[in-house]
């Protein structure tokens, strides 16, 4: 029997992305290589960073695929006092902020005087700590990715980012150009932390403005080839859909806006997606030309985006319990203490547990369903 094909798209949310880090680990560790055929990898932001250290680990066939994606986090994450004290003062500082507690200096992160405060504040820091490139380049080998070129095999690595200049949604893609350093920047070039990313003369910021993550594109052929396109799509969400109740002081009106930002082109995607399905349904479409992209059934939407239960094609989510959403600030996005850092991987992990038993106890539901209609 044919494995089913899998897409993974990863939401971006700075260090709360260590999220996706644990939710990835687990699925490694339950093989779902086994039983699934991953086509595709998607990601932006950190969700860029993570889904770009499996995708290495698994087109060199490493394992476990999770072992530099679980080096990166710990070597991302705060060590010895100064580091600690560091992030502290990030952090405690940005939410004194964000509360009006304290006023702030607004400085381009291109400011020679911004760089030179931060040279001086992380004197004696690790520099994968403090570089954000020297830590990408220690754990992935660019050049050897440039080696392979535009990559055909599975599985397919999808980076979203923004072209500042034109405005365009763009996705840095294997399946056509050999992933850089510079893509993964790109998409996470927050505007008021780092400067904007310079590719090929045109520059870029955090893939936030662009897909987040990238979904449609995963089932394009032209983007990911015919032979690669998903019969599901698996989202590992980080941004909270609801909150408790109205916003009214300014760091919750800032946290709740994050959200917002942070969701807005997923249900964009979500929507597009749900008009196609809808067209399927109605064989808007002629057979011959479903056929040309291997379409047998409608596309399923997730369990958590309104819609018929009787149809659908399935992209469910992998998504952080609502109580520790609910614990989680827009500061913890700077976060790099080990208590965040570690917490958050092993809620990843765990999410990933129940996620596959409720997936497995759907698919026994469905096939003891059609198996009664039979009867």
């Amino acid at each position: 029997m044919a494995k089913t094909k899998i897409a993974i798209a990863c939401q971006g949310g700075g260090s709360q992305t260590a999220f996706t880090a644990g939710a990835l680990k687990a699925l490694c560790d339950a093989r779902v290589r086994d039983e699934f055929e991953i086509v595709s990898i998607s990601g932006t932001s950190g969700g860029a960073i993570c889904a770009t250290l499996v995708w290495y680990a698994l087109v060199k066939d490493e394992t476990p695929a999770w072992g530099r994606l679980m080096e990166f986090w710990q070597a991302n994450t705060a060590h010895g006092w100064l580091e600690y004290a560091f992030n502290s003062f990030v952090v405690g500082s940005l939410r004194m902020v964000n509360r009006g507690l304290i006023p702030t200096l607004q400085l381009s992160p291109s400011s020679p005087l911004l760089k030179g405060m931060m040279s001086l504040a992380t004197t004696g820091h690790r520099e994968v700590f403090r570089d954000f490139r020297a830590l990408l380049e220690s754990r992935i080998d660019f050049e050897e990715i440039a080696s392979w070129g535009p990559r055909k095999q599975r599985p397919v690595l999808m980076i979203g980012a923004a072209n500042v200049s034109t405005g365009k949604l763009t996705k840095f893609i294997s399946f056509h150009h050999p992933i850089r350093v510079e893509h993964i920047l790109a998409s996470c070039a927050v505007p008021n932390i780092f400067p904007a990313v310079m590719i090929d003369g045109s520059a870029y910021w955090d893939g936030l403005f662009s897909d987040n993550p990238p979904l449609q594109e995963l089932m394009r052929p032209s983007s990911v080839g015919v032979e690669n396109l998903p019969d599901e799509v698996w989202l590992i969400k980080i941004n909270p859909t609801t909150c408790e109740k109205v916003p009214e002081l300014p760091d919750a009106i800032i946290d709740r806006r994050n959200q917002l930002e942070g969701n807005i082109s997923l249900f964009q995607q979500l929507r597009h997606l749900e008009m196609v399905n809808d067209m399927l349904l109605e064989d808007a479409f002629r057979p011959d030309y479903l056929a040309q992209f291997d379409i047998k059934a409608p596309v399923r939407i997730p369990r958590s985006f309104p819609t018929d239960p009787h149809r659908g094609y399935h992209i469910p989510c992998i998504e952080m319990p609502e109580e520790l959403q609910n614990a989680l600030d827009f500061e913890s996005k700077l976060d790099r203490s080990a208590a965040n850092i570690e917490q958050l991987i092993a809620e990843g992990e765990k999410s990933v547990g129940r996620f596959l038993q409720e997936r497995a106890a759907v698919v026994s539901d469905q096939t003891s369903s059609r198996h009664g209609a039979r009867h």
